[in-house]
């Protein structure tokens, strides 16, 4: 038999799933009308109002809703607030400049400057010709070594032979005027004797006489200075070196002349066993370049490699130029490994004062009421003055203002001013 309900459904199949929740809810909230309801007099089918309540659901759906939102907002609004504060302490944090600070240390017992040196030949010389002619030949190329007397070159003389051939002539025409003379004189003081001739006459055979010896004199002299000039046309080396320079080749005209005269240089010599290093000393440190005191003396071409010099004079005066003291200093150089001309440097140790420090030379402030540099005292700057002694190069000796407690800022910007609020980055 068919099932009734399925073939005529009835009004509580055809309700909403809402309004099945709803119903199951009134019917948890009176069991007793679910399991028994009542009856119905005329056998209709119960029909419930759903309308009347809608039930818990839907309300704590929306609950849940409102609930996130809030909490939703509360956390934004607590974010925004955080986030504003970081920013604000950033900003003020960046607003504050940092600085590296230093610590003033203790002067060393000595300290020493590295100075620029010229290097020289101990004797140095251009060789020149004396005579005029054309060179013959030469034996000594640049970079030779020579003795002192060593032949050098020849030069030919045609013009000096010859007058040196004449001034022969003159000296032997001297002298036989000048023996006719003596027995002229001779004859004469015998005569006078006999009183065969007169006082005046013997006189002037015994003046004439005279003139002749003196002809004679001036002729021979005459003759040995064409023989030196003769003797000019073989140069020879004044001194033991090197040649540096041949300016000269065979057939060349060669001039008398000197420094002044141009292209008269016939070669160059050096002596090199024993170099002279002239040193430009401070004005500030020429107390510290004492004659006799060693030093030592370095070359870039030769790094690590160190030599010693002494020094052995000075010039005893300041260059108002540049205010330097001209310091000679010697440098044995038996190996020939320095060179003439070579860049040099020497180190010149400066006595340190007692209570001194140093500081890097990147702290100074150059300000126009005086030397300055930036200590940090309770995260502020303070100006302090100082007094300076010797200059290092990359340090400087500072004889008063600074204590060693002091941090001292490094590379402190030119528009630093006094009492400004910085930040201690990190320390040196």
């Amino acid at each position: 038999m068919p099932n009734a309900h399925s073939e005529h459904p009835g009004p509580l199949t055809q309700l909403t799933d809402l309004e099945r929740d709803g119903l199951r809810d009134c019917q948890e909230s009176h069991p007793a009308t679910a399991e028994h309801p009542s009856p119905n007099p005329h056998g209709e089918p119960l029909v419930i109002d759903t309308t009347s309540r809608l039930g818990r659901g839907p309300m704590i759906g929306l609950a849940v809703v409102v609930l996130a939102l809030l909490l939703a907002i509360i956390i934004g609004i607590v974010k925004r607030s955080s986030d504003e504060s970081k920013l604000a302490a950033t900003t003020h944090a960046d607003a504050v400049p940092s600085v590296f600070v230093t610590h003033a240390t203790n002067g060393a017992d000595s300290q020493e400057i590295r100075l620029p040196a010229n290097t020289n030949a101990y004797i140095d010389t251009p060789i020149y010709s004396r005579t005029n002619g054309y060179l013959e030949k030469w034996f000594a190329d640049i970079g030779t070594p020579v003795k002192q007397g060593q032949l050098l070159a020849i030069v030919q003389t045609p013009e000096v032979d010859q007058q040196v051939q004449q001034a022969e002539a003159e000296v032997n025409t001297a002298k036989a005027n000048e023996q006719l003379a003596e027995l002229t004189n001779n004859r004469w003081k015998a005569l006078l004797a006999k009183n065969a001739v007169s006082h005046q006459e013997a006189d002037q055979a015994s003046s004439d006489l005279t003139a002749r010896q003196a002809a004679l004199n001036s002729a021979q002299a005459n003759l040995r200075r064409m023989q030196q000039m003769q003797g000019f046309e073989r140069i020879y080396a004044p001194f033991d070196g090197i040649i540096t320079a041949r300016n000269v080749d065979t057939g060349s005209l060669i001039q008398a002349g000197d420094s002044m005269t141009p292209h008269s240089e016939l070669f160059h010599l050096s002596s090199i066993d024993k170099l002279r290093l002239f040193v430009p000393v401070p004005e500030v440190n020429a107390a510290a370049a004492r004659d006799g005191e060693q030093v030592v003396v370095t070359s870039d071409a030769f790094p690590g490699e160190t030599f010693t010099g002494t020094i052995v004079r000075n010039s005893t005066s300041i260059d108002t130029a540049t205010r330097t003291l001209n310091v000679e200093v010697d440098v044995p150089n038996p190996g020939h490994k320095l060179l003439p001309g070579q860049y040099a440097f020497v180190h010149l140790l400066l006595a340190a004062q007692n209570g001194s420090m140093t500081v890097p030379s990147n702290v100074l402030l150059f300000r126009a009421e005086g030397l300055r540099v930036a200590v940090v005292r309770n995260n502020h700057i303070h100006l302090q003055p100082i007094t300076i002694g010797h200059d290092y190069g990359a340090t400087v000796e500072v004889i008063a203002g600074l204590s060693h407690e002091d941090q001292v800022v490094l590379n402190p910007s030119d528009s630093i001013a006094e009492g400004a609020e910085v930040r201690i980055e990190g320390g040196k």
